[in-house]
């Protein structure tokens, strides 16, 4: 089921002067997605992971949280398909590229993304780098709804490309059952994924990106770990979310790297790191 679909969402505009945000029908530049009843600290964690994708090199619109009068945080973004008061800029998901809906917006697969890439974009040696990236950081963060309305284009002037990363979120700890690890099926598996479906399969085989550039994305992953735990800890999240988000880390880095967890990890937060 996806979190993201049943969350409200509201369309925006800043006022600067009044610092305050006004809801609107039409020509809004922000989405404010407030608490969903049903899942816990949606907001916050959302947040905290789009925070933890741009420390790692991938692109996200501005954001951030708001405290309501009710003391519940909302999260906002700021729409990157907006330019000015109503200006807009052509935006396709990746739902709409493959002749899919919301309701067929699971019916594919990661190798169909891939095509879709080399098909539409401009330069789509880059975009797949970006892709690969992505790929690889929903994995770690445990985020398992990353389905085709969650990849997007753009067009800029004359060149296509992928748009900044959005609804970013670790699923895994607000599921009470989580059962896949991939929205959309990779060498035909959405859980139980191994080093080598995810690079030596996908990353070479599928995307065809050489070991230079791989190993430069692991160690982009490898040296920013540490600030990913330190930022985790300063989040809004409650000490029993954050050791659940630890403990998603530090499984899924054991199986890409073959380490469970750095020094700075132990149970800081009550819950046992996996081995």
């Amino acid at each position: 089921m996806s979190i993201q679909g049943v969350q409200p969402k509201l369309s925006a505009r800043l006022l600067i002067k009044g610092q305050r945000f006004i809801l609107v029908d039409q020509n809004g530049q922000y989405i404010l997605k407030p608490q969903i009843a049903d899942y816990v600290q949606v907001p916050e964690n959302e947040d905290l992971t789009m925070r933890l994708a741009a420390l790692v090199g991938i692109e996200v619109p501005l954001h951030g949280l708001l405290h309501g009068q009710d003391g519940a945080m909302t999260y906002f973004i700021k729409r990157f398909d907006r330019i000015g008061r109503k200006g807009k800029r052509h935006v396709e998901d990746f739902a709409q590229l493959g002749g899919r809906n919301r309701e067929t917006k699971y019916r594919s697969s990661m190798e169909q993304v891939a095509k879709l890439i080399e098909s539409f974009c401009t330069f789509p040696a880059v975009e797949k780098v970006k892709f690969l990236r992505l790929t690889l950081f929903s994995f770690l963060v445990g985020n398992e709804d990353m389905h085709l309305k969650n990849f997007s284009i753009i067009r800029k002037k004359d060149v296509i490309s992928m748009t900044p990363a959005y609804d970013l979120l670790n699923t895994t700890i607000v599921l009470s059952q989580p059962e896949e690890e991939l929205a959309l099926p990779l060498n035909a598996k959405k859980n139980k994924l191994k080093r080598e479906d995810l690079l030596d399969y996908f990353a070479k085989e599928r995307l065809g990106l050489t070991e230079r550039i791989i190993d430069k994305i692991l160690a982009d992953f490898a040296q920013i770990r540490p600030e990913w735990e330190v930022l985790i800890g300063a989040s809004f999240l409650s000490d029993e979310m954050k050791g659940k988000y630890l403990k998603v880390l530090n499984e899924r880095f054991a199986r890409i790297f073959g380490v469970s967890e750095t020094k700075e990890s132990g149970n800081q937060y009550g819950h046992e790191n996996s081995k």
